[in-house]
């Protein structure tokens, strides 16, 4: 009889799409207790504030402490408590999301187990007798299998305060010669696409479009009409085909030049040659406009930036405040 020894699922054929999950778990307490929780007076100071940091370290090392969990690239995990003064119980939800070829759920459940731990920390100095419950999945998204909703999820009477951000639309263009004629698959675009939703983006089918500055420059007017954000992949290189940058600069009202250079930063980490991308970035009206280098790995590292600028950015670019 041989043994089958464990092993990892092997996701390598998969396609990389936008994931997302929402768990949920529930802290049960005394009355004194959750009247010194509620009112931020623990001896140890704010559980809940604790909690929320906890919770997102937990989630991010999810791989680390489940054996065969794949380590994935989050995009976002946020932490939220709801306070039930009947129950004397504080419901904590995490919501994790990524762009990978498998699911966030063990990030979400994670981020949930490590926001009630550090809950429970702070609350035992006053009340030994916690209880820790209903931890569960409410919803999966993304992937092969679609959207999942957990039973009870639509006849639980506390719901998670969690939704997707929705920042407004983005479009997506694909600047490739062999692309735009077919000879060729377009492998980053659909990422790019996948990675944007993720943050919260509306997003449509890329547009492909051949390496000519007045192609692109045209397609970047025609989507900016609609979209909040046109981000472009390829054509930031050095070849001489290569006129995305000049394109986006042609059409801009100004130029955001802090984006370009976070974006050969972030690169470095991956390989030394993003130093010879031109990535640029432009405010065409109130609409963002980003090109990212063409190579999948060029998008993922951008996608990486873009979704800790890009929300600011489009709240600001609308006449919102700086400090947010």
């Amino acid at each position: 009889m041989i043994k089958q020894n464990l092993r990892m699922v092997d996701v390598g054929g998969k396609a990389v799409t936008a994931r997302r999950a929402v768990a949920r778990g529930t802290l049960l307490m005394g009355r004194r207790a959750f009247s010194l929780l509620s009112t931020g007076k623990l001896p140890k100071g704010d559980a809940l504030k604790v909690g929320e940091l906890a919770g997102i370290m937990a989630a991010k090392r999810a791989c680390d402490n489940i054996p065969l969990c794949h380590p994935l690239p989050l995009e976002s995990v946020r932490i939220s408590f709801v306070l039930d003064a009947r129950r004397a119980s504080v419901t904590a939800f995490c919501e994790a999301a990524a762009c990978a070829k498998t699911g966030v759920e063990m990030e979400a459940l994670a981020g949930v187990n490590g926001a009630l731990l550090a809950v429970y920390d702070l609350v035992k100095q006053v009340d030994a007798a916690l209880t820790i419950t209903d931890v569960r999945l409410d919803i999966k998204e993304g992937g092969k299998s679609g959207s999942w909703k957990h039973p009870l999820f639509t006849k639980e009477k506390i719901a998670p305060p969690l939704k997707p951000v929705r920042l407004g639309a983005a479009a997506v263009i694909t600047v490739s010669d062999r692309c735009s004629k077919g000879t060729a698959k377009d492998l980053s675009g659909p990422i790019l696409r996948a990675g944007l939703r993720a943050i919260g983006l509306k997003t449509g089918k890329p547009l492909v479009v051949p390496d000519e500055k007045e192609s692109i420059a045209n397609a970047i007017v025609k989507l900016a009409r609609k979209a909040d954000a046109v981000i472009l992949t390829g054509g930031t290189g050095i070849s001489p085909r290569d006129v995305t940058p000049e394109a986006v600069s042609s059409v801009c009202d100004r130029l955001i030049p802090g984006i370009g250079e976070a974006l050969r930063a972030a690169g470095l980490a991956s390989t030394p040659m993003s130093t010879l991308s031109r990535s640029v970035a432009g405010q065409l009206g109130r609409c963002i406009v980003v090109a990212l280098p063409g190579s999948r790995g060029g998008v993922k590292d951008g996608l990486a930036v873009l979704s800790e600028l890009l929300p600011h950015a489009l709240h600001v670019a609308r006449g919102g405040d700086h400090a947010r």
